[in-house]
């Protein structure tokens, strides 16, 4: 069972900040070497560290590289930002990691390139529209993804991110727990199916996961027949069912690291790349196929929010703190609850 939304009104937010984005995307950020330089300077004076999300521009992840920050998932740009003395994180990525650094670090000065860099599945999770969802199932634990709003981890007993929400459901599931799930139902129904817990299913879904279709990853196939497969589980179901391995971007990148192989067709956002190329420079990377190409795709392999972080608006965020973000003292309080769970969860 699972609770509906409006897909259609989801649909029409995303081509608006879509719009925005291949803007962003031609703006010559890559070779402005006066702004990366002015970045770094303000990173000093004012005390900040870059936390950057393995989807951002190549731009951003090498300037965090270049200045003693991080390029991560979101699990570990959680415990950077938590372990960092650095009096102000920068955090380029979307809304709901400014949130979760915030909520792990409230003495902390929080600030984003814009906080319009949201996600489909946060948008797709309205706070009070779950809470209702969850009144429904008072003897099931709530197991929200990290992709939500700081009020969604404030109603959820466990947040969990792609990397370990395998272990915590088996965990749970051991426990005899039965198990509420949102917001992303691809990852669910995967988490569900390798682990046989009774879940409920909250239906969302990952606009640039939900794209990849099984046909084209195929066809794609026989263009490179010695190529594995690499898929993030937030992919459809006939996805999934393909892969050569199926893990979170920390998990893909390894795994592009450790393989064999020469050549990989990679099913989750482009971004990656930036760090997959730079382990293995002697390997080939190949954008698994979306359902539409150029701009009649919805996604093209890219989060279009992901992409509104500009190293211009790094600059300007750091120069006016524009970008600040704030969570609430009582939702920070609840959330952190959960958070907490999994930054100390112990995968076995």
């Amino acid at each position: 069972m699972s609770q509906s939304v409006d897909k259609v009104a989801l649909r029409e937010t995303v081509q608006k900040f879509l719009s925005e984005a291949e803007q962003n995307l031609l703006q010559p950020t890559l070779d402005n070497q006066e702004i990366r330089q002015e970045i770094k300077d303000l990173l000093v004076e004012k005390n900040a560290v870059l936390v950057a999300h393995y989807y951002t521009d190549d731009a951003i992840q090498e300037l965090a590289e270049e200045t003693g920050g991080v390029i991560a998932d979101s699990l570990e740009m959680a415990r950077f930002g938590a372990n960092h003395p650095a009096q102000t994180l920068v955090v380029a990525g979307v809304k709901f990691m400014g949130e979760t650094a915030k909520i792990l670090s409230p003495e902390k000065t929080v600030l984003m390139p814009t906080l319009e860099a949201t996600c489909s599945l946060d948008i797709g999770c309205p706070a009070d529209e779950f809470s209702a969802f969850c009144d429904q199932y008072p003897d099931r634990k709530v197991v929200v993804y990290a992709n939500t709003s700081a009020a969604v981890k404030a109603r959820a007993d466990w947040v969990v991110t792609s990397s370990i929400a395998l272990d915590v459901v088996e965990y749970l599931h051991d426990q005899g727990e039965k198990i509420i799930w949102a917001p992303d139902q691809h990852l669910g129904g995967y988490v569900q199916k390798q682990t046989g817990a009774d879940m409920v299913l909250w239906d969302g879904a990952c606009i640039v996961h939900e794209e990849f279709k099984a046909k084209g990853v195929l066809d794609l196939k026989t263009v490179y027949p010695d190529a594995a497969i690499l898929v993030h589980p937030e992919s459809p179901e006939s996805v999934v069912e393909i892969a050569d391995v199926v893990g979170s971007t920390s998990q893909l990148l390894n795994a592009s690291k450790s393989m064999s192989n020469s050549t990989f067709i990679v099913a989750t956002d482009r971004g990656i790349f930036y760090k997959m190329r730079q382990a293995s420079p002697e390997k080939r990377f190949v954008e698994a196929p979306t359902a539409g190409s150029g701009a009649t795709c919805r996604s093209c392999a890219h989060c279009p929010w992901m992409a509104l972080n500009s190293l211009e608006m790094l600059r300007d965020a750091l120069k006016n703190n524009d970008g600040e973000v704030f969570v609430d003292e009582q939702t920070r309080h609840k959330a952190l609850i959960p958070l907490q769970r999994m930054l100390d969860f112990n995968v076995a």
